[in-house]
């Protein structure tokens, strides 16, 4: 039986998920976490790596001659020298489209906390205040509609064409900033980004992190924005100048900001937007449904079972 070791556990189950399906294919040591200087001597002698976030760099493939499989716990796999495992003819396999449903959720649940303000209506009844209201009702926080605003989606692969099917649930109308422009789909608009920026009551950002789209809202793009917009981004935190949407948010140029992922994560104290105004942030978890997570490790062990089979999938290092 081949070898194989778990660098990351922690980062896709606190015991809720089973990692069975993965650890009965092979000889397997699993680790919660790994620090980066104990990468390389856990690995060792191993044929095979899983891990979410660990870096395997050239340095760990020079010191793990065994290492031929590296099976990535995610859609990206930036934290994979891609040129050092081609180089050893090494398969990296990844997961596309595990997250969609849940990324498209989380993209909603982080516009409705700004457009319906349950949080703060169900504090205020936690807190007792309701028992002393005089009326039936309660006008505090301002509440609006989705009905009839544009939502602005930048970038429109499997999450933004999901995120897009919601808006039009919810009798919005979308337009679509994209590199690669879909064919006769109806119910959208496709426009350039600035007029996407002018126009929309919501902006979304649904495109991966590369050279093109680094600080893709910044200081500029963010003044083409209406002050009652908000921005949401699900996709990474790169793709913000999160000092510009800090300026934004206590300038009232922007009238919130929520995202689930930030450039550098964990937080750290220093970050702009931690204390911000209107700035609603959670800890990377659009991804993390149990549901989700479930398929993520019956989707990796299809990986792993097509390497150990002889006919690698996902393998972007071939391409």
């Amino acid at each position: 039986m081949k070898k194989a070791v778990i660098l990351d556990a922690a980062t896709v189950t606190d015991g809720d998920v089973s990692l069975s399906p993965l650890t009965s294919l092979c000889e397997t040591e699993v680790y919660d976490f790994t620090k980066p200087e104990e990468v390389a001597e856990r690995v060792g002698e191993a044929e095979i790596v899983l891990t979410n976030k660990c870096l395997i760099s050239r340095e760990v493939f020079e010191k793990c001659p065994n290492l031929r499989f590296v099976g990535v716990f995610a859609t990206g796999y930036n934290n994979v020298d891609i040129e050092a495992a081609k180089e050893r003819g090494a398969v990296v396999s990844n997961v596309p489209g595990y997250s969609t449903a849940s990324v498209a959720q989380h993209t909603f649940a982080l516009i409705l906390h700004h457009y319906s303000s349950v949080s703060k209506y169900a504090d205020y009844t936690s807190g007792g205040e309701w028992c002393y209201s005089k009326l039936f009702t309660h006008f505090g926080p301002p509440l609006y509609e989705l009905c009839g605003k544009t939502i602005g989606i930048v970038g429109y692969g499997a999450i933004g064409k999901a995120v897009a099917k919601i808006a039009s649930a919810f009798g919005m109308k979308i337009a679509v900033y994209t590199r690669t422009p879909p064919k006769g789909e109806e119910g959208i608009e496709l426009v350039g980004l600035e007029e996407l920026l002018k126009r929309s009551d919501i902006v979304t950002l649904h495109c991966p992190l590369t050279p093109q789209t680094e600080k893709l809202i910044n200081e500029r793009t963010l003044s083409l924005v209406k002050p009652s917009a908000i921005l949401i981004n699900t996709s990474r935190g790169g793709v913000v100048d999160e000092a510009a949407i800090r300026a934004a948010l206590d300038n009232d140029k922007l009238a919130a900001y929520g995202a689930d992922v930030l450039t550098v994560e964990p937080m750290r104290k220093d970050c702009p937007l931690l204390g911000a105004k209107n700035c609603y942030i959670t800890p990377h978890i659009a991804w993390a449904p149990l549901e989700t997570r479930v398929r993520l490790i019956g989707l990796v062990k299809e990986n792993l079972e097509a390497y150990l089979c002889g006919a690698p999938k996902n393998n972007v290092a071939k391409r």
